[in-house]
């Protein structure tokens, strides 16, 4: 049997689940995704394990947060005065806002709650603060040429 390597491409099924064993993600609906090993494209213990399975494996591999998204920072959460966003569309909880931080790189806020005047954003990953487990399963392995 045969074992992915750094260069090919694999498609695999998961399921993410937070440390309390909560989905929050999987493939159900999307499809298996193709992911190419050695380009960063997902967390480097699902590439350690993917390269010691063969198509049919299943594994469970367990992130820490430390390793994820890290640990959640209270300074990205802001109140963003309401006048400093356009009037539409009109916030809601969960919208995704661009802004760029104080260093001029690009951080992506996400409205926690909506004010009559501010509008609270947090700019932590929605997974931050939280050890992650992907079951993952092996569904095709793409050799590279």
């Amino acid at each position: 049997m045969t074992t992915p390597t750094n260069g090919d491409t694999v498609t695999i099924d998961y399921v993410l689940k937070r440390g309390d064993g909560q989905e929050v993600g999987n493939t159900a609906q999307s499809g298996p995704q193709d992911v190419q090993l050695g380009a960063g494209q997902i967390f480097p213990q699902i590439e350690a394990a993917l390269t010691s399975m063969t198509v049919g494996d299943e594994e469970s591999v367990s992130i820490p947060c430390d390793n994820a998204f890290g640990e959640r920072q209270e300074a990205l959460v802001v109140d963003i005065p309401r006048e400093n966003l356009p009037p539409e569309p009109a916030p809601q909880p969960g919208m995704a806002l661009q802004a760029q931080q104080q260093d001029g790189s690009p951080i992506t806020l996400y409205v926690v709650e909506v004010g009559d005047t501010t509008v609270k954003a947090d700019g932590n990953h929605p997974l931050a603060g939280e050890d992650l487990t992907f079951d993952i399963t092996l569904r095709d392995i793409k050799q590279a040429a």
